[in-house]
């Protein structure tokens, strides 16, 4: 093959069938580029030696010897699992999460851990403790986040496939600042279990690919009920390539929502290419139906809420006593506590513990979190009574191209509100696939959004695929990563 570095995991496959490439040679290869261009890109916070991958690398699979990179939340057996955070930073850890287990059974080749921002808290992996992630469109520029650094080498051609996890788009997101397909499932159809927890109510391990197919081929392997996650759903493995006939399915209807497309302060080129976008899906026979989705409006402040008071629950196991960083120069067992946390955790982690200290305190919780989670129960209920009468729904996945860095360091809600678009998937537990929709004048890519009642992944791969066969922005490639 010619271009390896843009090959799909299909024409990757297929050349190691034909023994075109052995598995060391395309490890090799990737590695290389990783070593050529990822310190400029940032998008790795380590790369593992090949003959430890190898070593845990079985022979067999639908990815044998396919390389990708794994988000640093999501446990590897051996590995560091540091979140991007210094209180973990030399932990590592000894299970592998059931994601990980099923990638490895279907041989797929672990690279290394990607950088993200510090224990997924984040839009734009700048909060990261150790270096920033930039995008390959524009190194000047933000990937998105939290998911930065695993979209980023996607993009750039430095893997074929990644995992990411979502809480509040920290998946899509990424994937439309920076032109690649990003996938969100249903709550519980991927396993949890090994998934360092940020939001428990909303986290989802996603996917990052250059194309659908890849994308559902990936979700056909980590996809599926896991006695270790009691949030698993029990619904059975499915092939989700198999219904990617480049075709949509008979009569279905999309619907548009006109809220979001039309919110304040979306970029105009933003609004355009999802329109267009909305175009091609209707020429490939799709029925086109305007709806308005009013609970989408309250979603980032839900979001907030929710997100922080589960935030503060989980990241409160982290203080020095059983693992992780302990500041030893503590004389007491609160110093220790207070300096352990506060050094260990970032500003950006640290303020969300604050606030979600505070919204779930007494005198405030009624006010903030228990309203959240009554607009939260609304929001399902809307969103499941406009699936009687549409198939799937279309809103942009960003309100903005990428931006530069430290945009929105004196803007706490300008940074908060890019989940805008994305955060009421999560709250509602629906599945959401973020696919380009092109690009910005000033080259950009942007990326429109369609999500689903639970469970219709097969439906929204469909749909994907077929938008992506009219469509030529899946093979468009940043400039300086040959």
């Amino acid at each position: 093959m010619n271009n390896l570095a843009y090959a799909t995991i299909a024409q990757l496959r297929a050349a190691l069938d034909k023994k075109e490439i052995s598995a060391q040679e395309l490890l090799t290869f990737f590695i290389n580029r990783f070593a050529t261009y990822d310190k400029e890109l940032g998008s790795a916070l380590e790369i593992f030696d090949p003959e430890s991958i190898l070593n845990r690398h079985q022979n067999q699979g639908l990815l044998n010897s396919v390389p990708g990179i794994i988000k640093d939340n999501i446990c590897q057996q051996g590995r560091i699992t540091a979140c991007a955070s210094k209180i973990l930073q030399n932990f590592v850890s000894p299970y592998d999460a059931t994601a990980i287990e099923r990638l490895k059974k279907q041989g797929a080749l672990l690279i290394g851990r990607a950088n993200c921002d510090e224990f997924a808290m984040g839009s734009s992996t700048e909060t990261s403790a150790f270096q920033l992630t930039r995008n390959p469109w524009d190194l000047s520029r933000v990937p998105g986040g939290s998911s930065g650094g695993s979209v980023a080498a996607v993009a750039a051609g430095l893997v074929p496939w990644a995992l990411g996890s979502e809480t509040g788009g920290s998946v899509r997101l990424p994937a439309a600042l920076c032109g690649v397909v990003g996938s969100k499932p249903t709550y519980g159809l991927v396993s949890r279990f090994g998934l360092v927890a940020y939001g428990s109510s909303l986290d989802q391990i996603g996917i990052a690919t250059r194309t659908v197919y890849d994308n559902a081929l990936v979700m056909s392997i980590i996809a599926g009920h896991d006695t270790k996650d009691s949030t698993s759903r029990n619904v059975k493995n499915l092939d989700y390539t198999s219904g990617l006939t480049g075709k949509i399915k008979p009569g279905l209807t999309i619907g548009i929502i006109e809220n979001a497309i039309n919110a304040p302060g979306i970029d105009p080129q933003v609004q355009a290419l999802t329109e267009q976008a909305i175009q091609v899906l209707q020429k490939l026979g799709a029925t086109i139906k305007r709806v308005s989705v009013p609970t989408m409006d309250y979603a980032a402040a839900v979001y907030f809420i929710i997100s922080r008071a589960e935030a503060a629950s989980n990241l409160a196991r982290f203080d020095g006593v059983r693992y992780g960083y302990r500041d030893e120069s503590a004389h007491t067992l609160a110093q220790m506590y207070a300096q352990t946390r506060g050094k260990g955790f970032g500003p950006e982690v640290r303020t969300r513990i604050l606030v979600g200290n505070y919204v779930l305190s007494a005198g405030h919780a009624g006010k903030f979190y228990e309203n959240a989670c009554r607009v939260r129960r609304l929001m399902r209920a809307e969103f499941a009574h406009i699936f009687k009468e549409v198939d799937l729904l279309c809103a942009p996945t960003q309100g903005i191209p990428a931006f530069k860095f430290n945009t929105f360091a004196d803007d706490k809600l300008g940074m908060d509100l890019q989940d805008y678009f994305t955060a009421c998937a999560n709250l509602a537990d629906i599945p959401a696939l973020s696919l380009p929709a092109g690009f910005t004048t000033n080259n950009l890519p942007v990326g429109f959004q369609l999500m689903g009642p639970y469970l219709s992944e097969a439906l929204l791969f469909q749909t994907g695929h077929a938008y992506e066969q009219a469509t030529d922005w899946h093979t468009k490639h940043p400039q300086g990563f040959e």
